[in-house]
């Protein structure tokens, strides 16, 4: 694995899930984390236990990146530069997902949706990239997405919406920032077993549909995004700027699988 020793990293939304997956990734490979969660529950104390050595100290921020606005991520922002001055890494992770049918989707559904999936990664990019040009530190970003920024689902508007805006962002930000030595790159996770995903994954039908859906037949844990962050935050990655890396199986790729034959009307 690539390694990022002598770097430090905030990643936002990191005590479980994909978070906490690439947390313990970047810190295998040597980085100072600093991890952010909504409240300090048991997952986030369980997390912060996890990631500890006697040479590099984990810390917890905790915190609503929603509300209010833009106070909630700029307080995070200055928390974690005040326990670590030397941030150079960021990770955007922190989101939420609602399933709604859109015709009866409230704005406040929407605007969180919003707010916390896109307006708080632009409040905390903006604060970091303004301290990293003043200091000439050569920061690293990634945002995450999400493979609903291309593939859509009916009653996931809101949602998908926001991770489209994310595949924007991470252009966007590209061609802004890479001048200043700042790398933007986004990462977009198909179909993984998390917290969120797992009651609907008990369902032993919509488990075989998705992997059935998904070329290399997986929905694996979030462990296998760690990888992927670290070697997109590396110092291998020099040159790769403004993209967005799918680890999602194939899924992307295949326009509609064949349902098996016991699923078919004469099967």
């Amino acid at each position: 694995m690539p390694s990022l020793s002598g770097r430090s990293a905030l990643i936002t939304g990191s005590t479980q899930g994909v978070g906490l997956a690439i947390a313990s990734a970047l810190f295998a490979a040597g980085a100072r984390v600093i991890l952010h969660g909504l409240s300090e529950d048991e997952h986030a104390k369980q997390s912060l236990q996890r990631l500890q050595d006697q040479e590099r100290r984990t810390t917890l921020i905790t915190g609503d990146l929603s509300s209010p606005m833009p106070e909630g991520p700029l307080r995070l922002a200055e928390e974690a530069i005040r326990q670590c001055p030397g941030i150079d890494t960021l990770v955007c992770n922190a989101g939420t997902f609602i399933d709604q049918p859109f015709l009866e989707m409230d704005f406040t559904t929407f605007d969180r949706t919003m707010k916390l999936n896109v307006y708080s990664q632009h409040v905390l990019i903006q604060h970091f990239a303004r301290r990293w040009v003043e200091l000439k530190i050569p920061g690293r970003i990634l945002l995450i997405g999400s493979i609903n920024g291309r593939l859509s689902e009916p009653t996931h508007v809101a949602y998908d919406t926001s991770k489209g805006a994310i595949e924007a962002m991470v252009r966007s930000l590209c061609v802004t920032l890479a001048p200043w030595r700042i790398r933007v790159n986004g990462l977009a996770p198909g179909l993984f077993r998390t917290p969120l995903t797992e009651p609907g994954l008990r369902d032993v039908r919509i488990r075989r549909w998705m992997e059935l859906h998904t070329p290399n037949g997986q929905v694996p844990g979030p462990d296998a995004c760690g990888g992927a962050a670290v070697f997109l935050l590396s110092d291998e990655a020099e040159h790769v700027h403004g993209q967005m890396l799918l680890v999602d199986g194939g899924m992307s790729a295949w326009q509609q699988p064949d349902p098996p034959p016991e699923w078919m009307p004469n099967g």
